[in-house]
């Protein structure tokens, strides 16, 4: 597997659509995730198994596509015309200023890990939202290790403005920013 293989294109209706995420694999083993103790962020032993079956994934592929170019742009990640992975950036602003849009999703199928593709795809999605005048992409980032070194390795920090709705809807995320 080399990434010459991979092409990244926009996401829109000739090229997803809401069986594209049939092949998707989202499998993670998590063994570590952060928590806010006290006012302080620790690494704590849980423990849990991150899967989608093809109910889920077909579930998430449907509302992709029913909000692509209206409330959302996205970009995906393409071997050989199957989706590898992909960013979904939303167009609506929120914020003190309104300097946030929401990095909505953002995966990369099991398979295809490790080889810079997430990076590639979180370069598109800032691009995404810069076209959009944003200043800052909110992330309620998943709080395992990994996803979490992965967020930092790019440059995401903790949110300095907490967005109630979204923090309460996924409690155990990490509220994250990135300044475009």
């Amino acid at each position: 597997m080399n990434n010459a293989t991979i092409k990244f294109e926009r996401l829109a209706k000739q090229n997803f659509n809401k069986y594209s995420l049939d092949a998707f694999v989202r499998h993670q083993d998590v063994t570590q995730c952060w928590r806010n103790v006290d006012g302080e962020w620790k690494l704590l032993p849980i423990k849990f198994t991150e899967e989608w079956d093809l109910e889920e994934c077909r579930s998430i592929a449907k509302n992709i596509s029913e909000n692509l170019d209206e409330n959302i742009l996205g970009y995906g990640a393409f071997e050989d015309g199957t989706l590898v992975g992909y960013i979904t950036i939303g167009t609506y602003f929120f914020g003190s200023r309104g300097q946030y849009v929401q990095l909505v999703e953002f995966e990369v199928s099991e398979n295809f890990r490790g080889r810079k593709i997430g990076k590639r795809l979180f370069e598109l999605g800032c691009d995404a939202a810069r076209t959009l005048n944003a200043e800052k992409l909110y992330i309620s980032a998943h709080s395992s290790k990994e996803s979490q070194a992965a967020y930092k390795a790019l440059g995401c920090v903790h949110a300095k403005e907490i967005n109630a709705k979204l923090a309460e809807e996924e409690p155990c995320d990490v509220q994250m920013e990135y300044v475009l």
